[in-house]
C-alpha cells in the first residue's frame, strides 16, 4: 500500500517538473532582499508569481501593501500556499498553467524561478503582457539570466528586466 502511494506522489511531482521548474522553496531572507533592493514594492504595485510554490513571495510582497497573485500549476503546492495566506486578503493563489492565463490588468511586476529552459519562453509571454497592457511590466527572474536580454540590475542571483511594450512589426499580442 505505501509502495502504492509513494509511487503516485512520485509521478505527480515528476509530472510537475516536465511542465515547469520544479519545487524549490525560496529563502525569505533573500526574498526580502529583492523586493527592496531590486524593486522596491509598494501598494501601488500588483506582483504575480510564476510558480509561486508556497507563496512565501506573494506574503513578502503583501507585507509591503502590494496586491499579489500566484500561479501554480501543482494542486497541492497551491493550497498549500491558499492556507498559508488565507488570512491575507491581498493575497490571491491560482491553481492553473501561467501559459494559458492573461496577466491581471494591474500587474506591474512579474517574478519567477523558472529553468533555463523555460525563462526565454517567459520573457516572450510578459513582452507580449507589457504590450496588451500598454505599459512596462517589471520581471524578475531568481536563478536564471534570459539570455541575449541585458539585466537592468542584478542582486545576486536575482535577475531584473523591464520590459517594455512592442512596436509596429514586432507586435503580436
Amino acid at each position: 500500500m505505501w509502495l502504492l502511494i509513494g509511487s503516485g506522489i512520485i509521478l505527480f511531482f515528476g509530472f510537475m517538473a516536465f511542465t515547469g521548474a520544479p519545487y524549490v522553496p525560496s529563502k525569505r531572507r533573500d526574498v526580502r532582499q529583492a523586493l527592496s533592493d531590486l524593486y522596491r514594492l509598494d501598494k501601488k504595485d500588483t506582483l504575480v508569481d510564476i510558480g509561486a510554490g508556497d507563496g512565501i513571495v506573494l506574503r513578502e510582497a503583501s507585507q509591503r501593501g502590494a496586491r499579489a497573485v500566484g500561479y501554480e500549476i501543482n494542486p497541492i503546492i497551491a493550497w498549500i500556499a491558499m492556507w498559508l495566506s488565507r488570512k491575507d486578503p491581498r493575497v490571491t493563489v491560482k491553481i492553473g498553467n501561467f501559459w494559458r492565463e492573461s496577466l491581471p490588468d494591474s500587474t506591474t511586476v512579474v517574478y519567477t524561478f523558472g529553468d533555463d529552459r523555460d525563462i526565454k519562453k517567459m520573457y516572450a509571454k510578459v513582452e507580449r503582457e507589457a504590450t496588451r497592457l500598454q505599459r512596462t511590466l517589471v520581471f524578475i527572474s531568481y536563478g536564471f539570466a534570459v539570455k541575449g536580454v541585458v539585466a537592468k540590475r542584478q542582486l545576486g542571483a536575482y535577475f531584473r528586466y523591464d520590459i517594455t511594450p512592442l512596436q509596429g512589426k514586432d507586435c503580436t499580442v
